[in-house]
């Protein structure tokens, strides 16, 4: 499964991005997705995770209420939603996915196989 992480960008602190993340896999629908993150020098943390129908969405709490995770199955994509974003959010997000468990949802770096190439986000202050 190959993963393509677009939409970051730089942005002024309280302003919105939306990343996108399209698969390569025919059955994206059996998979899992989630969106990691990297801030500079730091590890790299969850973000948000969905179910394979999009019935389960889980957040960090740094992100609860600001960002949404969501999913288009006819379109082999994922989402992130981004909004209020703060200079913390600064980081290369990545794209995740698994198809173990697609009906779950799981916050876990270990949870997921395949991981997309990573997309650069900067909130200026």
């Amino acid at each position: 499964v190959q993963l393509q992480a677009s939409g970051g960008g730089l942005v002024q602190a309280g302003g919105s991005l939306r990343l996108s993340c399209t698969a390569s896999e025919r059955t994206f629908n059996s998979f899992r997705m989630a969106w990691f993150r990297q801030p500079p020098g730091k590890e790299r943390e969850f973000v948000s995770a969905i179910s394979w129908n999009g019935g389960s969405t889980f957040y960090d709490d740094s992100v609860k209420g600001r960002f949404t995770i969501s999913r288009d199955n006819a379109k082999n994509t994922v989402y992130l939603q981004m909004n209020s974003l703060k200079p913390e959010d600064t980081a290369v997000y990545y794209c995740a996915a698994n198809k173990g468990t697609p009906w779950s949802v799981s916050s876990s770096y270990s949870s997921y196989d395949y991981w997309g190439q990573g997309t650069q986000v900067t909130v200026s202050s």
